[in-house]
């Protein structure tokens, strides 16, 4: 089962943000703030994954050439506006492993995925961004990031710095396990603690999603807020070469 959701948040006019759910393939994409047209810049990113939707499973070549052909849409909008547009990414695609499922996820920037199984929320993604830097070297605490004026600053992105890359991680897709894709009007707004709470309420990824948004508006909606719920409800064998069944929309 899977959801997906997105609001403009209280401060912002244009909602910047995309996603796509498309089994075996989601994904999120903000638009860079502060470059022009940063809502055009998601959708392109999104709709350079759709190809993977006629997939019944995704290798990662397929994965690097969806960003690949990313990178070269979103570049070719610089051509159009004094400023290069830009946008973050975080997708998963279900994978075959010798003979095992797995999610492959894939990250650029400061949107992010996080795992829940058996109660315990992981951030799989690391972010791209000033802040990230900051804190692995040190010199400011989690606590102070939430409030540095730099955390919005990504140091990758697709299209605005155009010698990007992704990275690339491999997680089991383990029935009752759920997956979580956003953008970071989502997590600059709730703590890892709160929506560790959320995800765990055990609602249908729809009203999970709503939730989520719900909350992330309700704290301050200072960005975009963009949000994906998957669940793992069952894992296909190896030789019937299909998708983890989510179920579809609920």
């Amino acid at each position: 089962m899977y959801a997906a959701g997105s609001h403009p948040g209280r401060v912002r006019t244009v909602n910047e943000d995309s996603s796509l759910v498309a089994p075996p393939v989601f994904l999120v994409a903000d638009g860079m703030g502060g470059y022009a047209r940063g809502d055009v810049a998601s959708r392109l990113v999104a709709e350079s994954f759709e190809p993977l939707a006629a997939l019944s499973t995704v290798q990662p070549g397929d994965v690097e050439a969806a960003i690949a052909a990313a990178q070269r849409r979103v570049a070719a909008l610089a051509s159009e506006f004094t400023s290069a547009p830009g946008s973050t990414l975080v997708a998963a695609a279900y994978v075959l492993e010798d003979g095992r499922g797995y999610w492959l996820l894939a990250n650029i920037g400061d949107s992010r995925v996080y795992s829940l199984a058996d109660g315990v929320l992981e951030q799989i993604s690391k972010d791209h961004s000033v802040i990230q830097e900051l804190i692995d070297a040190g010199q400011i605490s989690r606590d102070e990031a939430l409030a540095h004026p730099e955390r919005h600053v990504v140091t990758r992105a697709i299209g605005a710095l155009t010698d990007s890359e992704a990275d690339f991680s491999l997680v089991p897709a383990v029935p009752g396990s759920r997956l979580l894709l956003c953008s970071d009007g989502l997590h600059s707004e709730l703590s890892d603690t709160a929506i560790l709470h959320i995800l765990s309420e055990g609602t249908a990824p729809d009203r999970t999603v709503a939730t989520l948004v719900e909350a992330a508006v309700a704290a301050g909606g200072h960005d975009n807020v963009t949000v994906v719920v998957v669940d793992v409800v069952g894992v296909a064998p190896a030789d019937e070469n299909t998708l983890p069944s989510p179920g579809g929309p609920g």
